[in-house]
């Protein structure tokens, strides 16, 4: 992917110069909005951005920065929905390694609605496609979250929605995939 300008902003993939700030995007998203904090086994991969997403192979960080902040992250790992907290089914149908799941999708408040996450998810479903192995992009997201919702049901098909089981502890958890677009090597 090459760096994408919309309006004042950058939309490419991270490099260690962004670390600290794609952590404290994250960090704000799950104190701030999520009311939770911060919690070890959910969220390991922040303690250790640069290692799990900029110098593997198969993940990625894509950052939207204006004037040099980090104000927006979507990150891409090869690990598959965990059982538990997630149904039994989705581990067997989503399995690590073969599995493109995007993660901490987030832009800070003052910096929403000018169609950063759309291009960040954009930019990360293309790194997959890049990546020998994927067979297909899951996610999960609290729908608690307003506007969560309504935007992954207009870029991904729902496959599970825990709130009709009141599986995930009572989050308002639904799960959704999105097809692994073709290489952009294939398009031309």
């Amino acid at each position: 992917m090459r760096d994408q300008e919309i309006g004042p902003y950058l939309v490419r993939h991270a490099g260690p110069e962004d670390v600290a700030g794609a952590r404290s995007v994250m960090l704000d998203t799950f104190y701030r909005e999520f009311d939770y904090g911060y919690v070890p086994s959910w969220h390991d991969d922040v303690v250790d951005i640069e290692g799990t997403y900029v110098r593997h192979p198969r993940h990625t960080l894509v950052v939207a920065v204006r004037n040099g902040e980090v104000v927006g992250t979507t990150a891409l790992n090869s690990r598959g929905p965990v059982h538990p907290p997630h149904p039994r089914r989705l581990a067997e149908r989503y399995p690590s390694g073969r599995t493109a799941q995007l993660l901490r999708v987030y832009v800070r408040p003052e910096h929403r609605r000018h169609g950063l996450a759309r291009a960040m998810v954009r930019a990360a479903c293309d790194f997959a496609a890049s990546v020998p192995g994927y067979e297909s992009i899951y996610l999960h997201t609290n729908v608690d979250i307003p506007g969560a919702e309504g935007f992954w049901r207009s870029l991904a098909t729902e496959v599970f929605d825990a709130r009709e089981t009141g599986e995930h502890g009572g989050y308002g958890t639904v799960h959704f995939e999105i097809p692994v677009p073709a290489p952009a090597a294939a398009i031309r």
